[in-house]
């Protein structure tokens, strides 16, 4: 007995001495790895936990609306979510799904890869550059009296276009042209001839082109540029007849039928218009103005030389 005594106390005074560090079951070296865990957030209704992720209410209608939106663009309107029942199963297969999948890419430290890190770095800062605009700009209004002045000084522009109706007749060779103007100038009917010798397709309806409008962007233009050059000349008056013009795929007479002139809309129908066009417009001025403040508070270093 009394050398068992003595051998507990060699090892309790071994113990003191050379640390805990040296003994396998005691190593305080290696600290027990700590699990964060996610707290619940306050004041949100949670539909379901996913390991230790809480999905809110909020978090579940917003996709949802992200979802019936998607939905809306692709014209399936009939696969939207608009039933409790529905969103349950979106829930259940698609959001739960997600948040597995989440934690997975999480646990196998796929955010700590620097392409990735990149990515999630660049996305934060454009989210977060979207707040602070949105916050800028969200104080800013446009009043009725700016509405008024913007009418009142551009009330001529925003009139629609004046509008022409046109009658044509295209023949393949300049001598039946000729021929037909001759027809034209001893007093027959334009309508008449164009059903007779015109081969464009409108010659069943009497060469009736329709109303038309002047399309300065010639991407826009349903006609060859002279067409339109010669159906909106100043010197061709209502009931007039052109000359004969060469077109892409023969000759052409026209005749302008009437003149359709533009009316200026009134405030009332251009009001919201306006209001957004002159909201958008202070905006990115406010956006310019903040961007521009910034750049003389920031030291900037642009080195040109490198850009490849």
């Amino acid at each position: 007995m009394r050398k068992l005594e003595n051998l507990l106390v060699i090892l309790f005074t071994v113990f003191l001495f050379s640390g805990c560090d040296k003994i396998p079951f005691m190593d305080t070296a290696k600290p027990v790895k700590q699990i964060k865990q996610n707290l619940p957030p306050v004041g949100e209704t949670i539909v379901a936990k996913v390991g230790d992720f809480y999905i809110t209410a909020s978090d579940l209608n917003k996709e949802v609306d992200n979802f019936n939106s998607l939905a809306s663009a692709q014209k399936m309107d009939k696969n939207k979510i608009d039933t409790s029942e529905k969103k349950v199963k979106y829930l259940r297969d698609e959001l739960v799904r997600k948040y597995i999948l989440y934690q997975e890419a999480l646990d196998r430290g796929l955010d700590k890869k620097p392409e990735i890190a990149k990515e999630l770095e660049a996305a934060k800062m454009n989210l977060l550059i979207a707040e602070l605009l949105r916050r800028e700009i969200e104080k800013i209004d446009v009043s009725s009296k700016e509405i008024e002045d913007f009418y009142e000084q551009n009330k001529d522009m925003l009139r629609d276009p004046e509008q022409r109706k046109i009658l044509e007749i295209m023949t393949p060779t300049e001598e039946e042209a000729k021929q037909v103007y001759i027809e034209l100038l001893k007093g027959m009917d334009f309508s008449s001839l164009a059903r007779q010798y015109s081969k464009a397709n409108t010659a069943s309806r009497g060469g009736d082109v329709g109303l038309m409008t002047y399309e300065v962007s010639p991407e826009k233009r349903i006609r060859p540029e002279k067409f339109y050059e010669v159906a909106f000349s100043p010197s061709l008056e209502v009931g007039g007849v052109s000359s004969i013009f060469k077109g892409p795929d023969g000759f052409y007479i026209i005749k302008l039928d009437s003149i359709k002139k533009s009316e200026p809309k009134s405030l009332a129908e251009l009001r919201d218009n306006i209001k957004s066009w002159l909201l958008f417009e202070k905006q990115q001025k406010a956006i310019v103005e903040l961007a521009n403040k910034l750049s003389g508070e920031t030291k900037i270093e642009i080195y040109e030389e490198k850009v490849r």
